[in-house]
């Protein structure tokens, strides 16, 4: 797998981003990501979600549209993809765009990879021989041929023609006690959901770093979290509605709904929580898609450090 090598946390410094929600057809992705580029916004995440739009079109696509931001991509379903293919993907990119794609691998909405298909019946067996893949694969990369033989993963002799020559970085997505730990021993950072609370960012830390000494690994743990965020018109009653659809209505600290000042300060709890970078969530009927980028970066982004 190919992604940008992420700096060692030295102080309060947080990243902050901004999703492209699938919801919205791809052809307005242009001018979002753009947006997001000149604005000085460091991230766009973009989402490969059942059965909206495929992450690594997209990726590919606002990298070519775009100069400085780095995308990245939340997540890729590992049941729905080969580990070779996605290091092939994975390279590319890095090859084209070196340190700027971001990718994280997860093991999907079960209910979805049942409906291709693809559901595995050990999902946290099958997104742990992945990120074991991916590791190896940080050799293979380099130019080195990699085996691996699991239950779900395979690889024979396998090697890429075109590595991309660089250390990488492998994020994972995970929510509960049985996947934050194992990020912690097999990634290189982890990927939290809008659902998550100042206590939950706390906590994926805490485990996360906790997998990493059982494991032995030194380095930074990056975390991301999406945190979703409502602002102008009808902001309280768009953010309560989402957040009841999602059944989180009850859990304290997710979501924020106000001007610059508040979404700052939503941030700033998530960054002194663990969060290395606070992606802003757009609800899903967002009135203003380029408007929310701009408030992100010309409003928002000075209030954080």
């Amino acid at each position: 797998m190919s992604f940008p090598v992420l700096p060692t946390r030295k102080g309060p410094m947080t990243a902050l981003g901004v999703v492209f929600r699938p919801q919205l057809p791809p052809e307005r992705l242009r001018a979002v990501a753009r947006l997001a580029d000149e604005a000085g916004l460091e991230e766009l995440w973009l989402w490969e979600d059942c059965f909206l739009e495929g992450g690594v079109s997209t990726a590919a696509a606002a990298l070519a549209w775009t100069e400085r931001v780095r995308i990245g991509i939340g997540l890729l379903p590992v049941p729905l993809r080969n580990v070779a293919v996605t290091a092939m993907e994975a390279a590319t990119l890095e090859r084209l765009f070196p340190g700027r794609a971001v990718l994280t691998v997860g093991h999907g909405v079960q209910d979805r990879m049942e409906q291709v298909g693809a559901r595995a019946d050990s999902p946290l067996g099958l997104l742990g021989e992945h990120l074991d893949a991916l590791r190896a694969l940080r050799a293979l990369l380099h130019g080195e041929r990699v085996g691996a033989r699991g239950r779900y993963v395979r690889l024979d002799d396998v090697a890429l023609d075109w590595p991309a020559g660089r250390p990488v970085d492998v994020l994972a997505g995970g929510t509960g006690p049985r996947t934050l730990r194992p990020r912690g021993e097999k990634a290189d950072g982890t990927l939290l959901t809008a659902a998550t609370s100042v206590d939950g960012v706390r906590r994926a830390r805490r485990l996360a770093e906790e997998g990493r000494r059982a494991a032995g690994r030194g380095g930074h743990h990056r975390i991301v979290v999406h945190l979703l965020a409502a602002t102008g018109a009808g902001a309280d009653a768009r953010l309560r509605a989402e957040l009841a659809a999602e059944g989180v209505a009850s859990v304290p600290d997710v979501g924020v709904a106000g001007d610059a000042a508040a979404v700052a300060a939503a941030v700033r709890r998530l960054a002194e929580a663990g969060a290395d970078t606070v992606v802003l969530q757009p609800t899903v009927d967002e009135p203003g898609p380029e408007g929310f980028v701009r408030f992100a970066a010309e409003e928002v982004r000075p209030l954080v450090p």
